[in-house]
């Protein structure tokens, strides 16, 4: 089991946020429920990451690309990010076919897609494809972030996690997605920022998959405690990687990412 370090970007700061609270008024703003708001800025974390050798990471954009002013300060935040951690850390959040090859320039070891991938609540296969010609499989990373339906189904969710789409997260989704991508990166959209535990039910999903088909799949959501790293070991032994955000001391929390580091070396693959 690996950390997967994360630097979720804002209006030009770095911060983290309760998960689905990124909602926009008429004018495009965003006014996310938050956690927590740095003073330092991304190639802050992204050397701390760097120095103590964690990689594998993502640097998200929270801003919609509507909003230009605001995203425009989140890509500035993301090239510092990524030029202090060349080749450590992954980037996503509104990246398209023509913008893939910018961030992939700028460092990131791979990009994240989601909801450029959807079209009317539904997987596009040409668009789809157009991101594969773009960055190529090796260095894609499908950000496949669901929410549990009321049927106990998990449904995969877009655009900042505010719209549902028919793409369930299960074996046969996940089979035909691996063609495609180099990753997956999954948040539990319900309870991610809560620190309140982490959605096991969909962590067993996930982990008993990327264990029976050794491919990597990152974890998000919920994580407070160290006991949460043993769960998902339980559940993908590990073969399911994890982030932590909210949780971690750097950003509020009470976990030190020292600590949460050795507990998942604890954890190596069955």
């Amino acid at each position: 089991m690996r950390i997967r370090p994360c630097i979720d970007i804002h209006n030009g700061l770095v911060k983290q946020i309760v998960g689905g609270t990124i909602t926009e008024d008429t004018s495009g703003t965003s006014r996310p429920a938050e956690n927590f708001v740095a003073q330092h800025d991304a190639a802050f974390y992204a050397a701390l990451y760097r120095d103590r050798g964690l990689s594998g990471g993502h640097v998200i954009l929270l801003n919609s690309r509507s909003d230009r002013a605001a995203y425009e300060a989140d890509l500035e935040q993301a090239f510092k990010a990524l030029a202090a951690y060349p080749g450590g850390m992954q980037a996503g959040g509104g990246i398209t076919p023509e913008t893939a090859g910018q961030f992939l320039e700028a460092g990131a070891s791979h990009v994240i897609v989601t909801s450029y991938v959807f079209s009317q609540g539904r997987l596009d296969e040409d668009r789809l494809r157009r991101m594969l010609d773009a960055c190529g499989r090796e260095r894609l990373v499908l950000d496949l972030s669901c929410r549990r339906c009321g049927d106990g189904l998990y449904r995969v969710v877009t655009d900042r996690w505010q719209k549902m789409t028919d793409l369930v997260i299960c074996e046969e989704t996940l089979d035909r997605l691996m063609e495609s991508a180099d990753e997956f990166l999954v948040h539990a959209a319900d309870v991610e920022g809560r620190r309140g535990g982490i959605e096991e039910s969909l962590a067993r999903i996930l982990g008993a998959w990327a264990e029976k088909n050794a491919f990597s799949v990152t974890y998000a959501g919920g994580v407070h405690r160290l006991e949460d790293i043993d769960a998902l070991y339980r559940c993908g032994g590990g073969y399911l990687d994890v982030t932590v955000g909210s949780a971690l001391d750097l950003f509020g929390g009470d976990l030190g990412l020292d600590a949460l580091t050795e507990r998942a070396k604890s954890c190596p693959r069955r």
